[in-house]
């Protein structure tokens, strides 16, 4: 057991240590996992990727592929088209908050986060069974990959498109 826990100890400081000598940008972390190509190109297509790319600091709820893919039939396409840009944009902004925060960084418990779509509100919910974040429909997103480390920030993968709507609640 104890072989084992130093073994994964050792596994975890390589790959902390590797990380830290090759970040990148948070768009240029997620454009080289094909897990985030649509998000890549939504991103791309809201004329956000310079954005994502500056200084910083942001933290990104990544949906995957998937998550775009379980969206209502043509809702991708239709975000994606030239005269769409503005609600694509509020989507992508719906997932950015302008502060790094890191997994334990957010209070256990329920609690409003403002993103980048100011008019908006997130509530996450961090617990022993992980960390979820409810959208303004009601719905709920789950952290299954949190703390990818960039150098202009933090990408917390999702499994769910968030979608601005009213102000989701908090409990």
């Amino acid at each position: 057991m104890k072989t084992t826990f130093k073994t994964t100890l050792s596994a975890l400081a390589l790959v902390a240590s590797a990380s830290v000598t090759q970040a990148n940008t948070i768009v240029e972390i997620a454009a080289g996992d094909e897990r985030f190509s649509t998000l890549v190109a939504a991103v791309g297509a809201a004329g956000l990727a310079d954005a994502l790319s500056g200084p910083g600091p942001f933290t990104v709820y990544a949906p995957t592929n998937q998550a775009f893919a379980a969206l209502p039939e043509g809702t991708v396409e239709t975000l994606l088209k030239p005269e769409n840009k503005d609600q694509l944009t509020n989507v992508l902004l719906y997932h950015v908050d302008d502060r790094k925060l890191s997994a334990d960084m957010i209070p256990v418990g329920s609690n409003y986060f403002k993103p980048l779509l100011t008019n908006e509100r997130l509530c996450i919910t961090a617990g022993e069974d992980g960390v979820s974040i409810a959208d303004g429909t009601g719905q709920s997103a789950n952290v299954v990959i949190a703390d990818i480390q960039a150098e202009n920030g933090v990408i917390h993968v999702i499994d769910k498109v968030l979608l601005p709507g009213s102000r989701p609640a908090c409990h």
